[in-house]
């Protein structure tokens, strides 16, 4: 294990936080589902606002975006992991994060392809992600390696991930379920049978998905897989904490914090604690 001096949390290295980066708000939900399943751990939450979205950025300007998250989480709470709780951002910047901060354990976040594939009973699945994402050749291999056998639907929504980053909580159930109906009508007509929800932000209008795509359709993420692998850090190179600090939301950019992001910081139980 790396010695680490988290003095902005305990002198006691493993009591140091476990961060989650995310363009915005998407990765919240994989917070949750760690929070709620792994005990005595502390949170931090960076959501770069400043570079949002990542998912219609070049590859080049998605690793610059996220590696500078990482030297400010490193340099004002120094985690002993980083969740990099964003499908795009992983896809095309996880490899190069590793070699760049290889002291540090990351946790990628990638469309959950092989469930999916192994759930499929019809053998056409669809990929609801980011531009970046649908295009990227990362997703190339995993359908290569994981669903060779199956008709697989991609589904870009930026528009998606925008109404959900700026305009969630103040939408009514039917502005939720307009955003998402083109993409629903789209993968019935082409007869999936699993959609893979490629972009951490697509959770929080999963409720109007299932609703548009019918009973015959499942929606599959990837928060259990990655909270799983968190534990294996947590029991293997990390160690477990002892649950005694306070798990916190950052922003990037200079700007006060928008009322938005305190709602969200609220809703998941984080103290909103400014910029970085």
């Amino acid at each position: 294990m790396r010695d680490r001096n988290s003095t902005n949390y305990s002198a006691n290295p493993d009591d140091a936080p476990i961060a989650f980066i995310d363009s915005g708000i998407g990765g919240l939900p994989y917070l949750q589902w760690a929070s709620d399943h792994i005990d005595r751990e502390t949170f931090v939450y960076f959501a770069d606002r400043a570079n949002f979205p990542y998912g219609t950025k070049s590859p080049g300007e998605v690793f610059s975006a996220v590696s500078q998250a990482v030297k400010k989480l490193i340099s004002e709470v120094n985690p002993k992991m980083i969740v990099i709780a964003c499908n795009t951002a992983s896809v095309v910047a996880l490899a190069g994060l590793r070699a760049a901060f290889p002291d540090i354990p990351f946790v990628g976040t990638v469309p959950a392809i092989k469930p999916a594939a192994g759930l499929s009973r019809t053998k056409r699945i669809g990929v609801l992600a980011t531009d970046r994402t649908v295009r990227d050749t990362y997703l190339d291999n995993l359908i290569e390696r994981f669903a060779a056998d199956c008709e697989v639907v991609r589904i870009g929504g930026p528009g998606i991930v925008d109404f959900v980053e700026n305009r969630l909580f103040t939408s009514s159930s039917a502005e939720r379920a307009a955003v998402i109906a083109d993409a629903a009508r789209h993968f019935r007509e082409r007869g999936v049978d699993q959609v893979v929800l490629g972009c951490t932000h697509f959770l929080y209008v999963s409720e109007e998905l299932r609703d548009q795509l019918g009973s015959g359709v499942e929606l599959v993420d990837s928060r259990e897989g990655v909270g799983h692998r968190m534990m294996e850090l947590l029991d293997g190179r990390v160690g477990r904490g002892s649950g005694k600090g306070k798990s916190r939301m950052y922003l990037s950019g200079p700007r006060e914090p928008e009322p938005r992001y305190k709602a969200f910081a609220e809703r998941f139980g984080l103290e909103l604690a400014g910029t970085l």
